[in-house]
């Protein structure tokens, strides 16, 4: 607004070569035409009542002298301002991923669970930016959280509450700020919001749990998120478009809202399963500035969903990464209501053999929403899946897919369309784990590119390139050591990327 304020306080003067353009251009004005400008009665903005309104009023004929100008009403400068500044915020306003999906599911309801939303204004105006979740008596709770060692305060709080205890009640969450790197007040913003929510929802401080998104570094008014708190559960409820307005409340720099579900059988009874998520930028592992929250209504004790969960992050949340850095705030929870198990005896070991089906059903729920992460990353166009194969362990083989995916050398080469394998070769080799020059192979999009350390023999790069072109980009490395394989999804790095980041705090 500053600059804005600005060009209207300084009129532009028209260089010499475009006044010329413009007086070259312009149709000569008839004689009463003429008269007519020189008059009062031409200047746009005369206000009725004065003479030079007045003579408006009594120019009629000039006025139906055929012109486009005559037919222009005159815009006011109010008009202008408002024009410039919608076409500013236009200019700046997030564009849709084109890794987009092209619809999103409608989730059905997870019994025992109500959801609600408000706009507190913390960061944003106009949109929802405080989500709360309600459960029933006796949730029980998981959650997996960023190795940073930076964490946020609402991490900390977390934390705490599932060591201790494991069950939940209330979810807030808040974007726009992430309250990580406040010190004590964010200690208190946090004891402050759980207190609220317990009261609110009739619940013990240890059944409350946090989750924050947003600018590090600057404190967080715990009033606004209150206020919003209280709103969002007055109009809570478990249809679609409250699970639609909870992954909408959380966004930050996301262009789209992440939604998915899925339905499993524990022991003859069907349950449900419903995410939603947001990540966009600072993603990397472990997890990743991602903020995830699931709800199921199976009856699952924490002794079992803890271990479930962790061992589901593995392969999902873990194994994505947009721009290598790992946020302060990175959150994933997971709720069992068990409102769809009464009277069943709920799971409590890992190795119930009822799980089996529940575990790959949540996996895979787990996988489309850091999937979703990947393709909104910030500034990506193209969606990639790197698999690493023939290394000393999947620890080993994990580290050298990160440092393909992590490479912007890779990133950009993916983004400019690039079929430049020399920079993967290179990427293999800084991973600092093990591998065999002379056994490297590497295939991009189905096409063998090297084999046994060089170039396949006829090579033609065509077919690699025009699969560089497409949305989804496959990679296929063998290291030439070992057995073990590992897959790993980023997406490429652009101008826009940049662009986001840059302008991320105006």
């Amino acid at each position: 607004m500053e600059d804005l304020n600005k060009r209207l306080k300084t009129k532009k003067k028209k260089s010499p070569a475009k006044a010329g353009a413009t007086r070259k251009a312009a149709p000569k004005k008839p004689a009463a035409k003429k008269a007519a400008a020189k008059s009062p009665a031409a200047k746009p903005g005369s206000k009725p009542g004065t003479a030079a309104g007045k003579a408006a009023s009594a120019a009629k004929p000039v006025a139906a002298v055929k012109s486009p100008v005559a037919k222009k009403a005159p815009v006011s400068r109010k008009r202008k301002i408002e024009a410039r500044v919608v076409a500013k915020a236009v200019s700046k306003g997030p564009k849709v991923s084109p890794l987009a999906p092209a619809s999103y599911p409608s989730l059905p309801p997870v019994g025992g669970v109500v959801l609600g939303t408000a706009a507190a204004g913390i960061k944003y105006r106009g949109r929802d930016d405080v989500m709360v979740a309600r459960m029933i008596e006796g949730t029980q709770a998981a959650g997996v959280f960023t190795t940073s060692k930076t964490a946020s305060a609402p991490v900390e709080w977390c934390r705490a509450n599932l060591v201790e205890f494991g069950e939940g009640r209330m979810l807030v969450v808040n974007s726009g700020n992430a309250n990580a790197f406040t010190g004590k007040l964010g200690t208190q913003s946090v004891r402050t919001v759980g207190a609220a929510a317990a009261k609110a929802g009739g619940c013990r401080h240890k059944d409350v749990y946090m989750a924050s998104t947003g600018v590090i570094g600057v404190p967080l008014d715990p009033a606004p998120v209150v206020a919003g708190l209280q709103d969002a559960l007055a109009a809570a409820g478990d249809e679609s478009a409250h699970w639609m307005a909870a992954a909408r409340a959380i966004m930050t720099t996301d262009t789209f809202p992440k939604l998915a579900t899925r339905t499993a059988k524990i022991g003859g009874r069907e349950v449900t399963i419903n995410g939603i998520g947001k990540g966009s930028g600072m993603i990397a592992p472990d997890l990743a500035t991602m903020l995830v929250f699931i709800f199921t209504d199976a009856a699952i004790a924490a002794s079992a969903l803890q271990p479930v969960l962790q061992q589901g992050a593995r392969d999902s949340f873990n194994a994505i990464t947009v721009d290598s850095d790992t946020s302060t705030s990175d959150t994933v929870l997971l709720f069992a209501t068990g409102a769809a198990m009464k009277g069943e005896e709920p799971v409590t070991r890992l190795a119930d053999p009822r799980l089996k089906e529940f575990r790959e059903k949540l996996n895979e729920l787990m996988l489309d929403l850091a999937h979703q992460v990947v393709k909104d990353g910030e500034g990506a166009t193209k969606f990639v899946e790197i698999t690493v194969g023939g290394a000393q362990s999947y620890q080993a083989a994990r580290r050298i897919g990160m440092a393909i995916a992590n490479s912007p050398l890779v990133k950009t080469a993916i983004a400019g369309e690039d079929a430049n394998w020399g920079r993967i070769v290179m990427a293999v080799g800084k991973s600092g784990e093990a591998a065999d020059r002379d056994k490297l192979a590497i295939n991009i999009g189905g096409i063998d590119v090297a084999r046994n350390g060089m170039a396949v023999t006829g090579y033609d790069e065509a077919p690699v390139a025009a699969h560089m072109k497409g949305q989804n980009i496959v990679i296929e490395v063998d290291v030439g050591v070992g057995a073990s394989s590992a897959t790993v999804w980023t997406c490429d790095l652009t101008y826009e990327y940049i662009r986001i980041n840059a302008d991320y705090r105006s």
